[in-house]
């Protein structure tokens, strides 16, 4: 909701502003206006696909239309990682209604009318469609009537749900046949021709009987090698499309963590203490545990050793010793006590079909299908015809949910595991009537119910204000500015973190939720410090903004030791190769060579030539070597090579296949990166980031 306010606030500047710019319209040249008017919207696009804008209230429409399908497919799970799997489904449709399928269609390649109805339920049915349990009969087999009943419902339901998800399946066919398509002429192009295939044989049947020796390159700096600025500037020129960067922030901070002081944690044990002897007495758990304990109390049936999730003492307790209560035990700030509740012998899992019933004669019709069922009615085809569910199908049978569990279990289907095999029975949930009926069952282990008192020493309001305190001075000493921040950490000796951070960064160390401190590092300007930033109300930053780098291309003075650090070792590397060389002149042997060198002779024998676990500078030292002859020096990532090749035989192990397998691997490696190239050159720009 913040980022929400913050758009608001600032879209009503920029209307303000647009405003203005009409009046003076015409007074200034309509291309200089349209510029003005793109940089400030800019800010408040999600992203830019191939010169089309993504603004904010488009792409979160798409959001909300993934949301429904998800709500439609899996029910209303709304948790953050469900929610970035959403928002990524969404930009990828964007990618690929303006960018890929573009270019697809620019490299000749179309989808056509005829083709699609063939995709979608005729000669040549589509993965996406066939393998969709919603179009899959009891045996788990495509069915083009359950997919004509779909497309009917279709037309009929009001709600337009059907229609939405049955458009996201049209969509999305239509985009997988453009991949594989695309992906088809990319494989094609990318096979080797006969001549890097006879290569590819020859060097694959190759193997040498090898000797050498290596000179490792020293691990301090040579002085004798030097790089100047204009060898650095002379390199940047002329690959200036290395250094190409996304918008970033050099910051530092400081950060002050809530924790609970000696005297918190005396006072819980004391409140653990005081209340113990209730825990282990009390007729009405859930309203103590309520009351008392940072857990409420759980359903759960535990099993030996799954206690030990929350604590292994606990488990030992419980299990080991057999205690109906156990004893207090504690782990850093926390303190916990269990009793047992009830024992029972029950299974892990039980294997579940139900039938789900939603109008307003949903119980009578629940008795009747129960009457049905224990008559021999078929389940399925009951399910079929009456169920509300049609995406439960887990076996390729309609209405089966599956095999649930204690941990993946519907709300309201506890009882699952203590119903009996093959009987059916009706019970009401938060989702409507269920015909319910467990058609199988792990055998039943020993489980235990257990009431978990927990209390974690928390911060008092003393020590939440004496951390707050400290913040507070440090930002006061550090006056909002970069030079006052390090004034502050001088005088306070508390650890500053630099770091460097994107719009993308949300997370500071093992500190989450942190997308505050990123946005005012780039809303701020260099040189400024920030004013106490409160995160998850346990964290007090206090950041300074140290330097800022726009998108586009690193400046030389922001790689130039990067660019140095190259060029030295290139250097250094010529200069030991020369050096080697001068120092053997005239030697007869590989052995005198290592005398000289103060090294020794290693031997391979069998050394495949087309092996890639050897480094690349001694396998082409050993592929160009002529037998019984020194080769080299010839410099590597470690060290200079010196190489002589006692014997070179040919096999027939490496074939034709192998070396054609070896190539359509190396073009599926190359297809992965298809997306980030037409990224690059579309000039995608993702700033989901900024919203998100």
């Amino acid at each position: 909701m913040a980022v929400l306010e913050k758009i608001r606030v600032k879209f009503g500047l920029v209307i303000s502003i647009v405003i203005a710019l009409a009046l003076l319209s015409f007074i200034i040249d309509p291309s200089t206006l349209e510029s003005a008017l793109n940089s400030m919207s800019s800010k408040y696009d999600v992203g830019q696909i191939a010169g089309k804008k993504v603004s904010y209230t488009d792409f979160q429409a798409d959001i909300d239309r993934y949301t429904s399908i998800n709500e439609l497919l899996s029910g209303t799970v709304r948790d953050e990682e469900t929610q970035q799997q959403i928002r990524n489904a969404a930009w990828q449709e964007l990618l690929d209604r303006y960018m890929f399928v573009k270019n697809a269609q620019v490299a000749g390649l179309t989808v056509g009318q005829d083709e699609m109805l063939a995709l979608m339920g005729g000669e040549y049915v589509s993965p996406v469609v066939e393998q969709n349990p919603v179009f899959m009969d009891e045996t788990g087999a495509f069915s083009p009537d359950r997919l004509t009943a779909f497309i009917q419902n279709v037309e009929s339901d009001e709600s337009g749900q059907l229609r939405t998800y049955w458009n996201y399946i049209q969509n999305t066919v239509h985009n997988q046949q453009f991949y594989a398509k695309y992906g088809a002429l990319f494989n094609a192009s990318g096979q080797d021709n006969t001549l890097q295939l006879a290569q590819a044989l020859q060097d694959g049947n190759t193997t040498a009987d090898v000797d050498y020796l290596m000179v490792y390159y020293p691990m301090s700096e040579d002085s004798t090698v030097t790089v100047t600025s204009d060898e650095i500037r002379a390199y940047y020129k002329t690959h200036k499309s290395f250094f190409k960067q996304n918008a970033n922030r050099d910051i530092e901070y400081v950060v002050f963590e809530v924790t609970p002081s000696a005297a918190d944690i005396a006072a819980a044990s004391e409140e653990m203490t005081d209340a113990y002897d209730e825990f282990a007495a009390t007729d009405n758990m859930r309203t103590f545990l309520l009351k008392n304990s940072d857990r409420p109390l759980d359903n759960y049936w535990y099993k030996a050793n799954e206690l030990r999730t929350v604590n292994a003492e606990l488990d030992d307790q419980i299990f080991g010793n057999g205690a109906a209560v156990s004893q207090i035990v504690t782990a850093g700030n926390t303190f916990y006590a269990a009793r047992v509740m009830d024992s029972k012998m029950l299974p892990d899992s039980a294997f579940v079909k139900h039938i789900l019933l939603q109008d307003e004669n949903a119980a009578r019709t629940a008795d009747s299908l129960v009457t049905v069922i224990k008559k021999g009615g078929n389940f399925a085809n009951l399910a079929a015809s009456y169920s509300v569910d049609q995406a439960s199908i887990a076996d390729g049978e309609m209405g089966s949910i599956g095999w649930m569990t204690q941990s993946y279990m519907i709300p309201g289907f506890e009882g699952v595991f203590e119903a009996k095999v093959g009987e059916p029975f009706v019970l009401n949930t938060q989702y409507g009537t269920h015909v319910v009926v467990v058609s199988n069952k792990t055998k039943p282990v020993a489980k235990k119910q257990v009431a978990i008192f927990e209390k974690t020493a928390i911060a008092s309001k003393e020590t939440f204000n004496s951390f707050y305190s400290q913040a507070n001075t440090f930002a006061t000493l550090a006056g909002g500015t970069y030079e006052g921040y390090q004034k502050a950490l001088d005088s306070t000796k508390v650890y500053s973190h630099p770091v460097t951070i994107t719009e993308a960064t949300g997370s500071y160390g093992a500190i989450d939720n942190a997308k505050e401190v990123t946005r005012w590092a780039f809303d701020a300007k260099v040189g400024k410090a920030s004013n106490i930033i409160t995160v998850d109300n346990n964290y007090f930053f206090v950041v300074a903004l140290k330097d800022a780098s726009k998108e586009g291309y690193a400046p030389v003075e922001k790689v130039a030791t990067q660019i140095k650090d190259m060029l030295y070792f290139n250097k250094m590397q010529e200069l030991k190769s020369q050096e080697m060389a001068t120092r053997i002149a005239g030697v007869q042997s590989l052995e005198d060579a290592a005398e000289k060198l103060g090294t020794t002779v290693e031997h391979r024998e069998a050394l495949s030539l087309g092996s890639s676990s050897v480094e690349p500078a001694l396998l082409g030292a050993i592929t160009a070597a002529k037998e019984g002859e020194i080769y080299g020096p010839v410099a590597g990532q470690m060290g200079t090579y010196l190489v002589r090749v006692n014997s070179k035989e040919q096999g027939t192990f490496y074939t034709e296949d192998d070396a054609k397998a070896l190539a359509s691997q190396k073009a599926q490696y190359l297809s992965q990166m298809i997306l980030s190239v037409m990224q690059e050159y579309d000039n995608v720009k993702d700033n989901r980031e900024r919203f998100f």
